[in-house]
């Protein structure tokens, strides 16, 4: 006999433990299907694994002690996203291959069940150059099992990856080449802090284009040049795998409308990293991934109409310094207060890095990027006055504790009324209102 579920879930990683959890607790009955470990890229190969390595390595731990530490951090976090604590939520949980047979049959290694909405949430997983396939290499999901340190650890791929695995692994004592434009998304002046750092913690940095490779391992650079290393990491982006799944995706994942139902399929969602929602694009981003399960359960448990935002998320690169930025970098104003003007920085002597705000023409509020220690922890002040629309004057007028980094951002909104509070036109008004009784 086949079950029947409110909804079915692929994928038991960040989008579809959440999207679980909130159909669960409101009562619905689910089907929450995985095929490889509980909690999914974050928990076993991503987040949890990589800043407990940053730590470590910052801590001055050896290659031993830092994957004692990696494991130990899982291992706190994993009962959370495990499948014992989903069946005591009530949902079904299912080990396997799933396939779809239409909008609302499910096969799981030949159990069939059906569900009235479907979510695919099935992550993704690191897109491999075709010149790179015949050596061996690294991934997120391989490096933290090495037996020993890498003598020689190339990277390739510059992105928030390539730059968090080339701090962590040159403070291990490993000698990096890190290849590739660091943090192209980012905008110059954010970014250079963190290029000066890597360079200071003596890693290599190539800024051209990998075009062969060969074994060694071995890159081979557009110019010619070849870099040899005993490993080789690659940071090279993300791509969605659907094979065996019964549902088509294009190259940035499945297609999705902004309220993330997937294009021809009336009962069936994307969620997190495959989904490639219209207008929007793919995020790889774990908190994305939870907006993403808030309004699944807003749409399948209530039936309510809702959308992603189309503003540009917060993401965070968590080397030292961090870097954070949330919605655009590009403006018809760029404001920006240099962190060797900050009183909390210049007392602890780490003056390092900046705060940048990016106004649209009419002098609003669209964009903000800090780099400096704990920037990822001040950035949702900036992300909640671009959702709630908030004037710049509001986060001019903000008091906030002395003396701490977060003036900083305060200091360039203030500095962008400066010039019309202290010219002509307001001295004038008080030298007249300067002589009344």
């Amino acid at each position: 006999m086949t079950a029947r579920f409110d909804a079915a879930i692929i994928g038991a990683g960040a989008a579809g433990l959440s999207t679980a959890y909130g159909l669960a607790r409101l009562g619905l009955k689910v089907a929450l299907i995985e095929r490889g470990v509980m909690g999914g890229e974050c928990l076993n190969h991503g987040c949890v694994p990589s800043k407990a390595l940053l730590a470590a390595a910052r801590g001055g731990a050896d290659w031993g002690q830092a994957q004692a530490r990696v494991r130990a951090a899982i291992a706190a976090i994993a009962p959370a996203d495990s499948a014992e604590r989903y069946a005591g939520l009530g949902c079904t949980v299912m080990r396997g291959q799933a396939r779809l047979i239409g909008d609302r049959e499910i096969d799981v290694e030949g159990r069939r069940i059906q569900a009235r909405r479907v979510v695919v949430a099935v992550g993704s997983r690191t897109a491999v150059p075709a010149f790179c396939t015949a050596l061996p290499y690294l991934t997120n999901e391989t490096i933290w099992d090495l037996p020993m340190l890498p003598a020689h650890l190339l990277i390739l791929g510059a992105g928030p990856m390539g730059c968090e695995m080339a701090e962590a692994f040159a403070n291990l004592g490993a000698q990096v080449t890190l290849i590739g434009h660091v943090l192209p998304r980012e905008a110059p002046a954010l970014a250079a802090p963190i290029i000066e750092s890597l360079a200071a913690r003596g890693v290599t940095l190539v800024g051209a284009r990998a075009v062969a490779a060969r074994p060694g391992p071995a890159l081979v650079l557009e110019d010619g040049t070849e870099l040899t290393g005993s490993h080789l990491l690659l940071a090279t982006g993300r791509v969605v795998d659907v094979t065996g799944l019964g549902l088509a995706a294009g190259p940035n994942g499945i297609r999705t409308d902004a309220g993330l139902r997937v294009h021809g399929h009336r009962h069936i969602y994307a969620a997190g990293d495959c989904a490639d929602p219209d207008g929007i694009g793919p995020q790889c981003l774990t908190h994305v991934a939870g907006a993403h399960a808030a309004l699944l359960v807003r749409r399948i448990a209530f039936r309510l109409p809702g959308r992603i935002s189309a503003t540009p998320p917060v993401r965070v690169v968590y080397t030292a310094p961090e870097l954070a930025q949330v919605g655009a970098t590009t403006g018809a104003t760029i404001l920006t207060h240099p962190f060797t003007e900050n009183d909390r920085a210049i007392a602890e002597q780490n003056t390092i890095g900046l705060a940048r705000l990016v106004l649209d023409a009419r002098g609003r509020l669209i964009g903000a990027g800090i780099t400096a220690p704990g920037a990822g922890e001040m950035i949702g002040l900036y992300a909640l006055a671009i959702a709630q629309k908030l004037p710049l004057r509001a986060l001019a007028g903000l008091m906030l504790p002395y003396p701490t980094r977060s003036e900083a951002g305060k200091r360039a909104a203030g500095g962008h009324f400066a010039a019309r509070l202290f010219g002509p036109k307001i001295r004038k008004i008080t030298g007249l209102l300067n002589h009344l009784p």
